[in-house]
């Protein structure tokens, strides 16, 4: 699929079609005026390009989990802090008085716990008396007295009980009071850089419930290890793999080029969808990160950067122009693997026009890995053949067993793809 976008993006550039044919075809009866080229071989490298923004590896928002006015800020862009730096102070005047209810909250339900455990002794030594009465002598106590006692101490006993509880609850209360004092004060969560400060000292802290930017304060990045997230098409995505090299271009610095290695590829698509007429066209693209390796000491998260990935490398292999490359109707080449099937007639295939004695043939090819400006080639040419490699509209208009002949030296030629 990516590589007839590469064809049928050839179709795009040509800018004056009937232009060019007509300044082709000088010449009539002597033929097609055309580019010729041998077959060669070269070294290829095939590359995915897709843009991007620049991101640290790690980046933490820090958030305000109460509401209070901001009373301090302490940092601003730029600043550079350790883990456990304050950052932002919230009005606490409210929380301590939380803290000092829960405080007497805690202490009221421990002396209530004395007292109800002191009333159980109480009614414990009432009962153990009644039960020692009753050995002595049965007629000293009756059974609805003894009856009583029993009770007495089972309530009293559940009353103890009730208030061990209260004071372990009122002791919650109190450190659940202390945790909301404690987040009045916002630290540092790593070292880092601080690259966004979201509010101005004044401003109400909420809680981000809903939204993650309602909350956000403020951000810090460690920047020792950056990234280049950009999107991939699904159709180049399935050529990446981890540890591809890549070189990196960011626009802040033009004079640049940064090396890097595929260190993610997202499993689950980014979607694009813009509406036209009516209808929704649908974009699928893939993130993938790539990690610098050298970064520059000054560079800052969302710097717009290109990465073009290296996804393989061929060495003195054959070759042929992209441009060359086209499709007619013809039988596929036919392999132990693919043998050619006889039943389905002609189709489209792709190949090129080989020439020999000024006569254009139509070859089907096989190709490999796309380059800048050339394919490899795995079937249907040598080493050393001639192939029709420009102008775009003269290999458009070609028919099969066309007379051709070479342009001439300096003509200027439509566009290639």
């Amino acid at each position: 699929m990516a590589r007839k976008k590469l064809i049928i993006g050839g179709i795009a550039v040509v800018v004056v079609v009937v232009v060019a044919a007509g300044a082709l075809r000088g010449g009539g009866g002597d033929g097609v005026e055309v580019r010729l080229e041998p077959v060669t071989a070269r070294d290829l490298v095939s590359t995915v390009t897709a843009s991007g923004k620049i991101k640290p590896q790690t980046a933490v928002d820090v958030s305000s989990d109460i509401t209070g006015r901001i009373i301090e800020l302490r940092v601003k862009e730029g600043d550079w802090v350790k883990k456990g730096d304050l950052l932002i102070r919230i009005e606490p005047s409210l929380y301590e008085a939380a803290v000092a209810r829960a405080e007497a909250g805690l202490a009221s339900a421990q002396a209530a716990a004395v007292q109800a455990e002191a009333s159980r002794e109480q009614a414990e030594r009432a009962a153990q008396r009644a039960r020692e009465l009753r050995q002595q002598n049965p007629n000293l106590i009756s059974d609805e007295q003894l009856e009583q006692a029993e009770t007495q101490l089972r309530v009293a006993a559940a009353v103890a009980v009730s208030a061990d509880r209260q004071v372990d609850q009122a002791r919650a209360g109190l450190q659940e009071a202390r945790d909301q004092l404690a987040k009045t004060v916002l630290r540092a969560p790593m070292d880092g850089q601080v690259t966004r400060v979201a509010v101005e000292e004044g401003e109400v802290a909420v809680p981000g419930t809903f939204s993650r930017e309602t909350g956000l304060l403020a951000t810090v990045s460690d920047l020792s290890i950056i990234q280049v997230n950009v999107q991939v098409d699904e159709t180049d995505v399935v050529r990446l793999h981890l540890g591809d090299s890549a070189d990196v271009t960011i626009d802040a610095f033009p004079d640049t080029t940064f090396s890097g290695r595929v260190t993610k590829i997202s499993q689950s698509s980014v979607s694009l969808s813009a509406a036209t007429g009516g209808t929704a066209d649908r974009a699928v693209d893939y993130n993938v990160e790539v990690t610098l390796d050298n970064p520059p000491p000054d560079v800052r998260p969302d710097l717009s950067a290109t990465a073009k990935i290296v996804t393989a490398t061929r060495d003195s292999v054959l070759s042929i122009p992209i441009i060359a490359l086209t499709l007619r109707e013809h039988e596929a080449i036919s392999t132990e693997d693919a043998p050619q099937d006889t039943t389905k007639g002609k189709k489209e295939t792709e190949g090129v026009f080989v020439v020999q004695g000024g006569i254009a043939q139509f070859r089907p090819v096989k190709v490999g890995i796309a380059g800048e400006e050339h394919f490899e080639v795995l079937e249907g040419v040598a080493a050393g053949d001639t192939i029709v490699a420009g102008p775009y509209q003269a290999i458009r208009d070609l028919t099969d067993s066309a007379k051709v002949r070479p342009a001439r030296a300096g003509q200027p030629e439509a566009r290639r793809g």
